[in-house]
């Protein structure tokens, strides 16, 4: 097994994964911002759940909108603001904020081996630090708020080999 497929393991019932196999994941971390979040939220009411699962496993942070560009953009940082002071989750915010993908890593919140699923295609940057990390849709980030796992396909792998470089000039 290759470094995803081990981690997906760690974090299920299962001796080992393959390539294309449907599996139940445990998740260490489910992030989501101020674009994002409000469509996140909305899911987990529909879902009809009180409170997330483990507030110490849900982020969110506003860095799209800071400072706010307008009254719709304000309104949705104060819908995130809200939810995440009554939920009790991890929340960051100005004076205390950043970029999401160098801020949870910058406050120890991604580590290698951990499962982190975040409402941004660009979640995925985790992997450089080791984890298994990926974007998914806002039903799938409520669910796993609720839940503490998602429902995956264990992505394809690709391998690549490097015998040196080439240096090329201008002509």
């Amino acid at each position: 097994m290759n470094l995803a497929e081990k981690i997906l393991v760690a974090h299920t019932d299962k001796k080992e994964v393959r390539p294309g196999e449907f599996i139940n994941v445990r998740v260490d971390l489910v992030l989501a911002n101020d674009v994002t979040a409000p469509i996140v939220i909305r899911e987990f009411h529909r879902l009809g759940v009180g409170k997330v699962l483990d507030p110490k496993k849900v982020v969110m942070v506003p860095d799209h909108f800071v400072p706010n560009k307008d009254i719709a953009s304000a309104e949705q940082v104060k819908l995130m603001r809200d939810f995440a002071h009554e939920q009790g989750i991890i929340y960051f915010e100005v004076g205390r904020m950043g970029i999401e993908h160098v801020l949870l890593p910058e406050q120890g919140l991604v580590l290698p081996g951990e499962v982190v699923i975040g409402a941004d295609s660009h979640t995925c940057t985790y992997g450089a630090l080791g984890a298994f990390a990926t974007g998914m849709g806002s039903t799938d980030i409520a669910t796993a708020m609720a839940t503490g796992d998602i429902w995956m396909k264990v992505p394809p792998t690709i391998k690549l080999v490097s015998r040196g470089f080439e240096r090329v000039g201008r002509g």
